[in-house]
Parts: structure tokens; C-alpha cells; sequence
């Protein structure tokens, strides 16, 4: 078959895979979350595409609800974010949560107005040899042991002598999602201590999503929500009132009845101790439904749950929809499916996996859609 031969209206993909973005959601998360803060400006987290929701519609909507501090992971997505913004004429500080990897990181940060998070005298070396005269945050340890300075004194003198400012001192709280965690108010303690010691006047930030909602009164100058800008209630007994932003969903491909005996998909893990009636969806794991909800999890489709059945594929998950009398008449193909998002929580989805939302947004994968719901 030629090239040319090829309808020039076929989409890069045309399976009803979607997540759709509920951007009245962030916005009224977004709201929420700035109410609880207090004075505190917030650093919206968008780092690994949003968490799955599409970084640069999301930061978008966020810069024309007024946030004008930024999180990524690294100077890639910096880049990234920074011609998106500018295309739309939005000015923001764009920090990079993981630092610098090595000198063309330093690089991009000085051609792109990029501020990144610095935890090593290398960094500032770096920095320097790439010609930066921008800002940047010191992290500091203050007991998660992950990435932070171990001498943030020394830092601060070394970013003097080169030239660099600096926006203020950061740390990261390892338990907040645990509100009685004796290790809050130790790394709270911690925190407080090295800043008053080494730089009283500069500006703090140490909050997380949980954190804000567990000890606002530890706001500072500045707070970074990331999952509860998306709709995830952090700390479930606490509930904020956040409203989910994405929704997962396929639609049904083939309606069968099977009968007492039959299995269904592949290892025939699922066998059917009646006659029922079955539906294969259009999402599987390469799309990011996880494969531990095989014979485990459960969709809604028309005010029902249903169960999924059977081992989960690549492209496919089976569900039961034996609870719709006659399901060929009440159900048909191409209806849709929620994985989860409206009606099924993404906290409620990953309990049943022993995870946590933000793995089931992360990956979701390259093929799905996302859609924007304005």
C-alpha cells in the first residue's frame, strides 16, 4: 500500500483509550488549596507530565488562575514548560525538583530562565562554568535522607561568590500523609533550626499536599501541592473537598454470553460458575490499567460497578455485566467505561493494589487521549 493511499484523516490513534482533564476540577482544587495556605504563594507541582494530566495544558489553566511558581523534575521539562508559557505570554518561576544532572542541565537553566534546586558545591560549579546568573533553592536534609544538602552554609556562601541569588531554602516531609508521624514535628524542628542558623532572612518551603493539610499553620512562605492539585485527597480522613481531574475511560468493543465452564482471558484464571454475559473494553495495561486488578478491580458503566474478570491485557480488560438484564439490549458497543475518576476514586484503586494514586496516574501510557474538559 502507498503512503498516499493512507486516509489523511486518521488521528496517530483512533482507539477510544481517553483520560479526560477536568480543568473546572484543578481550578476549584487550585482555589481550595490557596484558600488553606494562607499568605503562601504556591509552587503547583507539575513534574512527570502533571502526573499524568498533561503538563502544559494543566500549567496553563493553573498561570491563568494566577499561580506563578512552578515544580518539574528536571531541565527537559523545564524547557519544555517554559516555551509553553511563553507562547501564551504567562511569566513564571519554573523550579527544577531534582536539581541539575550535569553541566548542559546548567546550561538550559541559564538560556531558559530555569531555577534550579541545588543540595552540592558540583552544582554550583557547574553553574558558574555555564555563565547562570539566575536564582535557586538550597534543599535541605532535614531527616528523609533522599537528596539535600548535609551544608547548607556553605552553599549559601558559595552562590554569594558566584553571582547567584537565592530564592530560599527548601526541605520535604517524608510522613505527612501520617498526621500523628512523630516525624513531622521532628523534621519540622530540623528544618526550622538550620534556617534560623544559617539564613534567617530567606524565604521557606517545606509543605507538600498532605502538609498543607495537616499543619497549615507551618505554611511559610511558600507551599507545593502536587497530587491534591489533581483531585486526591491526601489524607482521606481529612477531606478538603477536592474534586477529581481525570477520568479514565474505554469503551466497550464485543458483548458475549458464556456459559458455566467457560474461561476467560489469557492463563483462563477466570472461570464462569454460571451462565453470563461479558464485555471486553478497550483499555488494558499498555494503557496504564494495572494488571493487579485482574480478577479484582471493577468499572462503571451506567450507574454500576462491574467486576473485572480474568486476567487484564495489553489492550483489553474483560468486566462482567451480567447485572444488566438482557445486557445485548441495555448495554451496547461503544458505550463508555470508567476505570476510575467520577464515580470510582483512583485512591480507592490503588488501596486495592496496596499502592497509591499517583502510580495509576503516571502511568498511564503515550496512547491514551487525553481530552480536555473545560
Amino acid at each position: 500500500m502507498n503512503q498516499s493511499s493512507l486516509s489523511p484523516t486518521l488521528q496517530a490513534s483512533s482507539r477510544p483509550a481517553v483520560a479526560y482533564i477536568n480543568h473546572q476540577h484543578l481550578r476549584h482544587n487550585y482555589a481550595l488549596l490557596k484558600q488553606q495556605s494562607g499568605s503562601a504563594h504556591i509552587m503547583a507541582i507539575v513534574k512527570a507530565n502533571a502526573y499524568g494530566h498533561g503538563m502544559q495544558a494543566v500549567a496553563l489553566t493553573l498561570a491563568d488562575a494566577g499561580c506563578q511558581h512552578f515544580g518539574v523534575t528536571d531541565a527537559r521539562e523545564g524547557l519544555a514548560l517554559r516555551q509553553s508559557l511563553s507562547s501564551h505570554q504567562h511569566t513564571a518561576e519554573i523550579t527544577l525538583l531534582s536539581g541539575l544532572f550535569d553541566i548542559d542541565d546548567a546550561k538550559c537553566a541559564a538560556s531558559a530562565a530555569l531555577t534550579p534546586l541545588i543540595s552540592a558545591p558540583h552544582h554550583i560549579d557547574w553553574l558558574q562554568a555555564a555563565d547562570f546568573h539566575g536564582a535557586v533553592w538550597i534543599k535541605i536534609n532535614s531527616g528523609m535522607n533522599r537528596i539535600g544538602a548535609s551544608d547548607p552554609a556553605q552553599l549559601i556562601t558559595l552562590c554569594k561568590q558566584a553571582d547567584i541569588s537565592i530564592c530560599g531554602l527548601l526541605s520535604h516531609l517524608a510522613c505527612a500523609d501520617q498526621p500523628d508521624h512523630p516525624m513531622n514535628q521532628q523534621q519540622m524542628q530540623t528544618f526550622t533550626q538550620i534556617c534560623d542558623q544559617t539564613a534567617a532572612d530567606l524565604p521557606r518551603s517545606m509543605l507538600n499536599s498532605a502538609g498543607i493539610i495537616c499543619m497549615p499553620e507551618h505554611a511559610m512562605q511558600i507551599v507545593r501541592p502536587g497530587i491534591a492539585l489533581y483531585g486526591i485527597e491526601p489524607i482521606p480522613s481529612m477531606p478538603l473537598g477536592l474534586k477529581p481531574v481525570m477520568t479514565l475511560s474505554g469503551s466497550i468493543m464485543q458483548l458475549r454470553d458464556i456459559t458455566v465452564g467457560e474461561a476467560v482471558s489469557y492463563g483462563a484464571s477466570f472461570l464462569a460458575s454460571h451462565s453470563m454475559s461479558i464485555a471486553t473494553i478497550s483499555l488494558g495495561y499498555a494503557d496504564g490499567v494495572p494488571r493487579g486488578l485482574s480478577n479484582k478491580g471493577s468499572v462503571y458503566i451506567h450507574g454500576t460497578r462491574c467486576p473485572i474478570i480474568g486476567a487484564v491485557c495489553m489492550d483489553y480488560s474483560m468486566v462482567d455485566v451480567s447485572c444488566f438484564a438482557k445486557a445485548q439490549d441495555s448495554i451496547r458497543v461503544g458505550e463508555q467505561v470508567e476505570f476510575w475518576g467520577e464515580h470510582i476514586a483512583a485512591n480507592e484503586v490503588a488501596a486495592q493494589l496496596h499502592s497509591i494514586s499517583y502510580t495509576l496516574f503516571t502511568a498511564i501510557g503515550n496512547r491514551v487521549q487525553r481530552i480536555e474538559v473545560k
